[in-house]
């Protein structure tokens, strides 16, 4: 009796079997490949538009009709994309949507980064999503991105990956001369405006600089200083996505925040099968500041797509886009907080997650009294464990720390406030936001098994 009552919780480590292990570890080995190569939003865009296409889908744009079985996508200025897989029934009869976000807090340079200052040569830098700011000091630095010229033409950014590229950094004071640093509260020993990024030291000819240095950037880029203005260039940590741990069993990187998600996502919207119910899949941008602008999720342009999918399959009757919404049911694919050893006095040890204990279901975000939450229903709470249950994935049922000690979101509500059933659901992660997460490969693989069961339901 004691069995059947209790909810005991356990690792996914105990009694696998070696197929399996040998299974995870495979899959993320493509995983760390794919942060590897993958540190900003436009990256894994690319990336993802190269794994659609490989597998048989095409834009949107360059299709008049859609029947059962076709496959495509809408990449929405290179930061999002959007991706469908057509069913037999009727779009309005609902949809399973997994949507996540590709974007990552980060350093941004400011519109007029390069400056000279004390003989040395740095970029001003605008820090994106939430960050703890002391942890981006006196760490390898790169940069990547575009910068677009005024005839557009667009010049790709990135150095500090390979190992003969240089590297960047932002200093930081000395424990010997720290003195008045030590006083200060640890949100304010590094200010935002202290994030400024060491690039140059050899003056020019003239004893400047900055002009030397940009004479390397416009030998190497093409470029002269105002083309800063029309730029995109992310700072982000030059460090590789590394197996992590004697065992193997976890992997340390920056950017998990919430590329896992998207490519467990990718990995099941891509091997997933279901006739009867169209599934979709969303990529957003823009979530960790809020999903703002035109490639967040609070935009229109997802709504085009989905506009698009009804026309283009000869649905597109006053109120079915509203009718597909209200039918369709979603999970909102992004990490949650693993129970950190070092710090366990901000979690609610009943209800928070570990890692390597499977796929986490948070039924709530916001913070505090629920503030910005989309709380999903009981009933669709129980379609979801019946769908993992059915299909023996693993998954545990958590909060985000305890109550009154603060909170997040994601883009749930958006989709909830459009009528879907939504619920949070993806890979708990240990050092949140900082640059060099911690995550666990039992976790990701569930997650994958996960999303690809969700795929393939056919409960509505």
């Amino acid at each position: 009796m004691e069995k059947d009552l209790l909810n005991k919780k356990s690792s996914g480590w105990l009694n696998i079997d070696n197929d399996l292990k040998e299974k995870i570890f495979d899959f993320c080995d493509g995983y760390i490949d794919f942060l590897n190569n993958c540190k900003t939003e436009r990256e894994t865009s690319k990336f993802i538009i190269n794994k659609l296409e490989n597998n048989g889908f095409k834009n949107i744009n360059d299709v008049n009709s859609l029947n059962s079985g076709d496959k495509v996508y809408m990449l929405n200025r290179n930061k999002s994309v959007y991706a469908a897989i057509i069913a037999e029934d009727n779009l309005t009869q609902g949809v399973n949507l997994i949507g996540s976000h590709i974007d990552s807090p980060r350093l941004d340079l400011k519109p007029n980064p390069l400056y000279e200052d004390a003989k040395l040569a740095l970029f001003k830098t605008h820090y994106y999503g939430g960050i703890k700011k002391y942890q981006w000091t006196t760490i390898p630095l790169a940069i990547h991105g575009v910068v677009i010229k005024p005839n557009g033409t667009k010049v790709e950014v990135v150095i500090g990956e390979n190992e003969n590229d240089p590297v960047f950094t932002i200093t930081d004071i000395l424990p010997h001369l720290a003195t008045e640093q030590y006083e200060k509260k640890i949100g304010k020993a590094i200010e935002g405006e202290d994030l400024n990024l060491l690039i140059g030291s050899i003056p020019s000819n003239t004893d400047n600089i900055k002009e030397n240095i940009m004479k390397i950037i416009n030998e190497k880029y093409g470029i002269d200083e105002k083309d800063f203005y029309s730029s995109e260039l992310e700072v982000v940590p030059a460090f590789k996505a590394r197996h992590l741990g004697f065992d193997k069993s976890m992997i340390s990187a920056y950017g998990q925040d919430d590329r896992v998600c998207a490519y467990t996502s990718l990995q099941a919207l891509l091997n997933a099968s279901n006739e009867k119910r169209t599934i979709v899949s969303i990529f957003a941008d823009k979530e960790e500041i809020g999903s703002v602008g035109n490639t967040g999720m609070c935009s229109q342009m997802f709504d085009l797509f989905m506009n698009e999918l009804l026309t283009k399959k000869n649905e597109n009757t006053p109120g079915a886009l509203n009718k597909t919404y209200c039918n369709s049911i979603m999970l909102s694919a992004d990490v949650g907080a693993g129970m950190d050893p070092n710090y366990q006095s901000v979690s609610e040890k009943n209800n928070t997650s570990h890692i390597g204990f499977g796929i986490e279901i948070n039924k709530y975000t916001g913070s505090r009294g629920k503030s910005g939450a989309s709380d999903a229903n009981a009933e669709f709470v129980a379609k979801i464990r019946n769908i993992f249950e059915s299909n023996n994935v693993k998954y545990q049922v958590s909060e985000l720390g305890k109550v009154d000690l603060g909170g997040g979101g994601t883009i749930a509500y958006i989709l909830a406030d459009k009528g879907m059933d939504v619920i949070d659901c993806g890979v708990p992660v240990i050092s949140m936001h900082s640059p060099y997460e911690v995550t666990s490969k039992y976790d990701i693989y569930e997650a994958y098994t996960g999303y690809k069961a969700f795929f393939e339901t056919n409960e509505k």
